[in-house]
């Protein structure tokens, strides 16, 4: 079956190329005998593959010597516990910025192990623009301040960070490897893998030395940054074949010419498709311009039954997951790193096809 364009929010689409280097290595690793799926993770194959991860990641990223980069299980689910009990002190104050439903996620997870003030949020016109950083207090008592760079569900993205004395925690979940950024701004980043990294089953941690070791006296042994950085990321058996195909991930942005590169496709893809909406007499987004994502697209029409005439037609002509968010409904365009420049082209081309033809009923 020839390949659809597959615009999941999550798992997401993977390059080409590394599916076929999958395959191709699939029964047999390099000169091991076994597929990576039935390697030791104590094994010296295997020791290769997560050390390689790890120096492309900090390659890629610029990551600073005086991080840590761990490769966890839990999605970032676990990490909106594993952030509290490893970085409030004493059951201390975190504060948050609030711009949707996994920041939500967040700050109920951090209630139950402390103090949680709610700095800013979105939540007034449905989460659809950032907070206004400029003028924010940030008190400086805080032992981290949290917030999500990009918003899978509602389509936003900081385009800037806050300045803080306390650590800024971030959940990159969503837009990590998309662009450059300046690792050092953060004392924690979190990162689902299923967006721009790699399978699903895999979370990557980048924590600043000076945040380990002071995990809450309740904090489970498997929850605690320190265990897993003393047994650099092999505690206990981790992602291995995630952590494979992340590695090969990383080979693959290194060759489009790194973040810089990958940052210019991703404007462009983004460009293409709001240039379109916001033009289009048909489809609108929901989201204030200076704040909307390059990853997650949300748009609609004003009406229920179009929306779900253009999903079965799309679908039918191989634009797959264009679904909404079930909590928000309409369609929304995930463009990953790895989505071609094609499919945003040919997914406008079918946006505009159909919406000549609804037009002209509507009109008629």
């Amino acid at each position: 079956m020839e390949r659809v364009y597959n615009f999941s929010a999550g798992p997401s689409v993977l390059p080409v190329s590394v599916l076929e280097k999958v395959q191709k290595d699939l029964v047999s690793f390099g000169n091991a005998g076994m597929s990576v799926m039935e390697m030791s993770h104590r094994s010296k194959e295997f020791e290769e593959i997560i050390q390689k991860c790890e120096a492309l990641l900090r390659e890629i990223l610029e990551i600073p010597t005086n991080y840590k980069v761990l490769f966890l299980q839990g999605g970032a689910s676990t990490q909106f516990s594993m952030v509290p009990l490893n970085l409030l002190k004493n059951f201390r104050s975190a504060a948050f910025i609030n711009t949707g439903s996994w920041s939500k996620k967040a700050i109920s997870e951090a209630k139950k192990y402390g103090d949680v003030k709610i700095i800013a949020s979105s939540e007034d016109k449905n989460y659809s623009y950032i907070p206004k950083l400029e003028d924010l207090y940030i008190d400086p008592s805080i032992d981290y301040l949290h917030i999500t760079s990009n918003n899978t569900i509602e389509g936003t993205k900081f385009s800037s960070f806050p300045i803080t004395k306390a650590p800024l925690v971030a959940d990159f979940s969503s837009n990590i490897l998309s662009e450059p950024i300046d690792v050092s701004k953060f004392g924690l980043i979190y990162a689902g893998a299923q967006k721009n990294i790699g399978p699903a089953g895999l979370t990557i941690v980048i924590i600043r030395d000076d945040l380990i070791g002071h995990a809450n006296t309740l904090c489970p042994t498997m929850l605690d940054y320190k265990t897993h950085v003393d047994a650099s990321s092999l505690y206990n058996t981790p992602p291995t074949f995630s952590i494979y195909v992340s590695m090969l991930v990383l080979e693959w942005i290194k060759e489009q010419g790194g973040l810089k590169q990958i940052h210019e496709n991703n404007l462009l893809k983004a460009t293409l498709l709001y240039d379109f909406i916001d033009q289009s007499p048909l489809f609108s987004s929901p989201v204030e311009i200076e704040s909307r994502s390059l990853m997650n697209i949300p748009f609609s029409t004003s009406s229920e039954e179009i929306n779900k005439q253009f999903l079965v037609e799309a679908s039918a002509n191989g634009f797959v997951n264009l679904e909404g968010h079930r909590s928000v409904g309409g369609m929304r365009a995930s463009i990953y790193n790895a989505m071609p420049v094609e499919g945003i082209e040919k997914l406008v081309q079918f946006m505009s096809q159909f919406e000549k033809k609804i037009v002209e009923v509507i009109e008629s």
